[in-house]
Order: C-alpha cells, then sequence, then structure tokens
C-alpha cells in the first residue's frame, strides 16, 4: 500500500460525525456558536467538508446554530461587558463570516445611548493604569486606546477632551 491510500490513525481529537453533531449539540446547548465556529471545530476533529456541511445543515435547521441570534448575542456582550465599540464588534463578526445585513442588524438593535458613558468609564480605568509624562502623551495614549475598542475618533476625541484639560501651560524658550 501506498503511504497516500493507507489511512491515518484515529486519534484523540478526531470524531466521526456523529460524534461531531453529538459534541457540537452539547457546545450549542452551553453557549451561542456561529457556522464558522462550528466549522472550525469539524475541520480540528477531522471531520470530512461534505460531513461537515451536512452535520451543519442539521444543527442550522434543528437551531442549534443561528447566526442572527449569535450576532445579536456577541454584541450586546461585547458592547456591555467588554466595552467594545461598533467597528471593532463589526470586524470580529466579519472575521466570524456573519453576514453584513446580519451585522448591521444586530448592531441596529442595540441601545447607543450608554456607549459615550461605557467609553468614558474605560478610558478612566485606563487612565489609572497608564505612565505619562505630559498631558499631550496622555491623551494620545488615551485616543490610541478608545480607537483600539473601536469607537469612532470624534467619539473618543470629544470623551478624551473632557477628560484630560488643555489647561497645561507652555514652557519658555
Amino acid at each position: 500500500m501506498r503511504t497516500s491510500e493507507m489511512k491515518k490513525p484515529k486519534t484523540r481529537r478526531d470524531k466521526t460525525p456523529d460524534e461531531a453533531l453529538a459534541a457540537l449539540m452539547r457546545l450549542c446547548a452551553r453557549a451561542e456558536k456561529s457556522q464558522s465556529d462550528a466549522r472550525r471545530l469539524m475541520r480540528g476533529w477531522g471531520v470530512e467538508a461534505s460531513a461537515a456541511e451536512e452535520v451543519l445543515a442539521r444543527l442550522v435547521r434543528e437551531r442549534f446554530i443561528d447566526d442572527e441570534r449569535y450576532a445579536t448575542v456577541f454584541v450586546r456582550e461585547k458592547m456591555r461587558l467588554s466595552g467594545w465599540g461598533e467597528y471593532k464588534i463589526r470586524a470580529a463578526l466579519q472575521r466570524k463570516k456573519i453576514d453584513r445585513t446580519t451585522i448591521e442588524e444586530a448592531l441596529a438593535a442595540t441601545d447607543r445611548t450608554g456607549m459615550a458613558e461605557r467609553l468614558r468609564t474605560q478610558l478612566e480605568r485606563k487612565t489609572r493604569m497608564i505612565h505619562y509624562g505630559t498631558r499631550y502623551e496622555l491623551k494620545t495614549k488615551l485616543i490610541r486606546y478608545g480607537l483600539a475598542l473601536g469607537y469612532d475618533y470624534e467619539t473618543v476625541y470629544e470623551t478624551v477632551a473632557t477628560l484630560v484639560s488643555d489647561n497645561e501651560p507652555c514652557d519658555d524658550f
């Protein structure tokens, strides 16, 4: 037999399609998963692509996996618990191959009134942890941090401006 014709020995991580289905049902019962999460897991378990698509179709049909529900929960969790902004959430969902319209619907359904306050809280927390020499350096670091959280520049700049006053006197030459 040629090495290409030999079956590779089954390892602990390898699963049959039925085992993968059962494992994914258990995982989805505990936490929301997206279709790309399920595909990634099955690829890691060595499930063939055609069998993986059949398993995925069954999980979607039986509503164990629903990308719309996943996106809604993901947006709510990342905004409230992690303090992420829209840009970072949108990018994370796009990496998970969620449809753009689904992402936009999930973002539109969120409560945006508290976003500025969440950003302010995050920036105040960051202010206590960073080292800086001048107010300019502090503002720069806070703006960079706010943008990394996924908030738009205008919101970040306005929030940082309220936190850090520009009343620092200039040095004479």
